[in-house]
């Protein structure tokens, strides 16, 4: 089915917008299948060591995004953004590797995207199916890029995409089944305004069709009024936590998750996956799989024996009596919100980091309101919350750090034995470290040093 994907490229003028990882994927892929053919690579930085190819002209620079124009085809990598930029006379021609697999492989393809439990609820959802399936791939904000595997998908692979807000921006086709978890307010330093954030999400359903499925969570009232703005041709199914559900929606009954009167699970099975967050995670992926027809016993299990990812609510150890957790993924401050609902006990909590507009007011509440002892604040974000914090309750022990080592150290220092320190920042970690990945690894080491 590959081919279907050179032949809607190959009599084109070619660019690949952004040359990271998923840029070099879409390179190689075309250079498998169309060895001579001219394209062009455009990005920020000198790429130049990367390639070297007689067919190739490399753009690059400040102005590196002038002229797209020029080209019939602008394959676009997702971290690149066109906020604040017009780009009326190209978006026509702004395509991706995820819009060119949906075109030719839509029926076989489950979508995930939200703000918040993509990672987690694809990675699970994936175990599920290859248990039962085992021809299945786990692509996209993930996994590999999609075009590193394209020549071995075939009519019943099935493809489970975490689909980011960055890669939905500009499809044209969407999942056969998707799911969208949860809209908070994110990412607004790529799409500009919450609401370009959230049409960007909402192509999950916006092209789907009366035969295609979307599945999405009643109990987030940003989603249901975008639900509500639109009149989405797919058969949409609900996923609720807190409601009772209809014909179309899985919920809580007791104990049991509950789906057209049939129980799927039981929420006190023993799982690894804590919190009622990862509950309804689950609750996601116990549709799909009914769906699909899989053996429920099965999934269960399956679900049942799966270990969080990294960086997810990690438990990094005890150590001289003092239990550390690293939930560097927590981003956004609802995240970091359920993180301490789902541990409890947390004396401490080390959070903050790069401004994005984003309103902490309801945090700053929580927070204030909460029974954490020790406040570790670190810049930017971490230090206006603390400030705000101490207006609204002085008893709380606040801290004002600069550095990650020295967070670890205070930690250490101030828990009570037998606690919780855990490190949520409830912000991006980008102003002073690559990723999550990289903060959350230094915290781990952090905390091991010298215990």
């Amino acid at each position: 089915m590959y081919n279907e994907i050179i032949e809607k490229i190959k009599n084109n003028n070619i660019c690949i917008l952004g040359f990271g990882k998923e840029g070099i994927s879409t390179y190689n892929f075309i250079r498998r299948h169309l060895k001579e053919k001219h394209i062009t690579i455009i990005d920020k930085n000198d790429v130049s060591d990367k390639v070297s190819d007689d067919n190739v002209d490399i753009i690059y620079g400040e102005n590196y995004l002038d002229n797209l124009d020029k080209y019939d085809l602008i394959i676009k990598t997702p971290g690149i953004s066109f906020k604040n930029i017009d780009i009326s006379n190209i978006e026509d021609k702004v395509t991706s590797q995820l819009e060119l697999t949906l075109e030719v492989f839509k029926e076989n393809t489950i979508g995930v995207t939200g703000t918040k439990g993509k990672s987690t609820t694809v990675s699970l959802l994936y175990n599920v199916i290859k248990d039962q399936k085992s021809d299945v791939y786990l692509l996209g904000n993930i996994g590999n890029p999609i075009f590193d595997d394209v020549e071995k998908f075939k009519s019943d692979t099935y493809l489970v995409i975490e689909m980011a807000a960055h890669q939905l921006e500009f499809v044209n086709t969407s999942p056969h089944i998707g799911i969208i978890l949860n809209l908070f307010e994110e990412h607004l330093d790529h799409a500009g305004t919450l609401k370009h954030y959230y049409q960007n999400k909402m192509n999950m359903f916006k092209y789907q069709n009366s035969s295609d499925i979307g599945i999405y969570n009643i109990d987030n009232k940003d989603l249901v009024n975008e639900i509500n703005k639109n009149n989405y041709l797919s058969k949409l199914y609900k996923v609720t936590l807190t409601n009772k559900g209809d014909i179309d929606t899985v919920y809580l009954d007791s104990d049991n998750v509950v789906f057209n009167k049939e129980i799927l699970y039981n929420k006190k099975s023993e799982r690894h996956l804590l919190g009622d967050h990862n509950l309804f995670n689950i609750m996601n992926i116990l549709l799909v799989a009914k769906l699909l027809n899989l053996d429920m016993e099965k999934v269960a299990y399956t679900i049942n024996n799966f270990k969080p990812l990294a960086h997810r609510l990690e438990l990094v150890g005890t150590y001289n009596d003092i239990t550390y957790y690293n939930d560097s993924i927590a981003t956004i401050p609802e995240a970091t919100i359920n993180a301490i609902k789902t541990l409890g006990s947390v004396d401490t909590l080390i959070f903050g980091g790069m401004d994005r507009g984003i309103n902490y007011s309801d945090f700053i509440t929580f927070l204030s309101n909460s029974d954490i002892n020790n406040l570790i604040c670190m810049p930017t974000t971490g230090y206006k919350i603390g400030k705000k914090i101490e207006k609204i309750n002085s008893s709380k022990n606040i801290y004002y750090i600069e550095t990650l080592n020295e967070a670890v150290s205070k930690a250490k220092s101030v828990t009570k034995k037998g606690k919780i320190c855990l490190m949520s920042p409830a912000a991006s970690s980008y102003e002073y470290f690559k990723n999550f990945e990289e903060k959350g690894n230094l915290y781990k080491e952090l905390v091991r040093k010298n215990d």
